[in-house]
């Protein structure tokens, strides 16, 4: 077998890593550099020595697929495949899928198979170039199928081949997207190699080393963090676009607070054991704080608002699941926890919390816009003080205890002091500038007056969302 100089390997390489970059989209993120992924020339096998059985074998399939030529429905199938570009990619696997896959249609399924295929597409390069195998149409010195693909593909190594890759890594990916049809995808990835033989452009050991290299591209991307995050967005989508997603499980309309407000403090209680329930609280899988993007956005003016007074934002929570307050309820039925009793509710009967609408079966926060929030002084770096703890069972949370929040007149008494309502007032009346709206029983708990889903109670849990 006649291998090319290391030299030129390297120049094919960056070549084809250009090509890639650029085709078809003009902003990819790679999961991981060529460099990074796996070394095919260390993962294959070589091609099939000519004086071989295995060789032989190609030369059969080769006289099988020009048989297959004849086949009019099967030869239109191969000058869909030949098509080296994504959107006729995913055009070919529009109904396996079940989802016609386009930019603006599905965006997220879009980035994803994009951003993958173009991770994966390179590293046919190396291998084609080092093994520098000569094509079936050009050994017998025959026509292919597809006639005008035989310009650009004389001279190029056949091994592996590049659309097989592609076919059959794409084919992984949307079955991952949509496992119930895993089987149909499956077989039209197949069938997109086999188009290779039947064209003339392959031998069947070439496509048969592509589909190794595919599931070994697919693999390596399954160890980054970030693909998996994508996988995930992909997923929801599908399940949304086809009726399979229940609204409430859809998260695409939310945002980490963290990413809009970076210096904004998080003390996401519910994921802690300091809260009334005394445990971490269904559904809190991360110490993370989510919230619609309007509510989001509303709060960062807020956040530049407040800054320019000497304060940074913290949050206690967020967007709260419906399962937290499934917890909640459960917990509010069980009399006999009172662990943290002393900390949070000592002046309430522990049989009266649903009785006095401390706990409820829906929460505002479940709709997505809803904060629990306090002031942090940049000045002397502590948390202002607003005489009380977040989420205090009592008359002392009420916004109008010790004074009223219209005027902001503060009523002397011996619970709130004038600077701890005043404080109260601060953050208070920064959020209704906003476009928030106070809660009567809490100093603390603000919902985005204009929420975009107020009759939709969110179901999937709190963690990271990727950006």
């Amino acid at each position: 077998m006649k291998h090319l100089p290391l030299f030129l390997i390297a120049a094919i390489l960056f070549c084809g890593n250009l090509v890639t970059r650029a085709q078809d989209n003009d902003s990819v993120t790679l999961y991981f550099s060529a460099e990074e992924m796996p070394d095919l020339i260390k993962c294959l096998p070589p091609p099939p020595d000519t004086l071989g059985t295995d060789f032989a074998n190609d030369i059969m399939r080769y006289m099988w697929g020009k048989q297959q030529r004849n086949d009019a429905e099967r030869a239109a199938f191969v000058f869909q495949d030949a098509v080296w570009n994504y959107d006729s990619l995913f055009a070919v696997f529009k109904v396996p899928f079940g989802l016609e896959i386009t930019k603006e249609g599905t965006p997220e399924i879009y980035k994803f198979m994009i951003n993958s295929l173009s991770t994966i597409d390179p590293t046919r390069v190396k291998p084609k170039a080092f093994y520098h195998r000569k094509r079936p149409f050009e050994r017998f010195h025959e026509h292919m199928l597809t006639r005008y693909e035989e310009a650009e593909l004389s001279g190029e190594g056949s091994y592996p081949s590049g659309h097989s890759q592609r076919g059959y890594a794409t084919a992984l990916l949307l079955s991952e997207i949509n496992p119930d049809n895993a089987d149909t995808i499956m077989a039209r990835g197949y069938m997109y190699g086999e188009s290779r033989v039947i064209a003339g452009a392959h031998w069947q050991s070439d496509v048969d080393a592509s589909r190794l290299c595919a599931a070994i591209g697919v693999s390596r991307l399954h160890t980054s963090p970030t693909f998996l995050a994508h996988l995930e967005k992909a997923r929801n989508e599908f399940q949304r676009l086809t009726g399979k997603l229940s609204p409430t499980d859809d998260f695409s309309q939310f945002v980490n607070i963290a990413d809009v407000i970076p210096d904004a403090i998080l003390e996401i209680r519910y994921y802690s054991t300091y809260n009334f329930v005394g445990t971490r609280v269904d559904g809190y899988l991360e110490p993370v704080a989510l919230l619609t993007r309007q509510a989001a956005d509303s709060l960062r003016a807020v956040s530049d608002d407040l800054k320019k007074q000497g304060y940074r934002l913290k949050i206690y929570d967020a967007y709260r699941p419906q399962c937290a307050v499934d917890h909640f309820m459960r917990w509010g039925a069980d009399v006999n926890d009172t662990l943290m009793k002393p900390y949070f509710y000592p002046e309430v009967p522990r049989n009266k919390l649903f009785e006095l609408k401390y706990i409820n079966e829906k929460s505002g926060h479940t709709r997505g816009s809803t904060v629990d929030l306090t002031l942090f002084d940049m000045a002397t770096e502590k948390e202002v003080d607003m005489g009380g703890t977040f989420d205090w069972f009592g008359r002392r949370s009420h916004p109008d205890f010790g004074g009223n929040p219209k005027t902001g007149k503060y009523k002397p008494n011996d619970q709130i002091t004038a600077e701890q309502f005043h404080n109260r007032m601060i953050l208070r009346e920064a959020m209704m500038r906003h476009g928030f709206a106070p809660y009567a029983e809490e100093w603390w708990h603000f919902t985005l007056k204009n929420e975009p889903f107020p009759n939709t109670y969110f179901t999937f849990p709190v963690k990271q969302l990727s950006k």
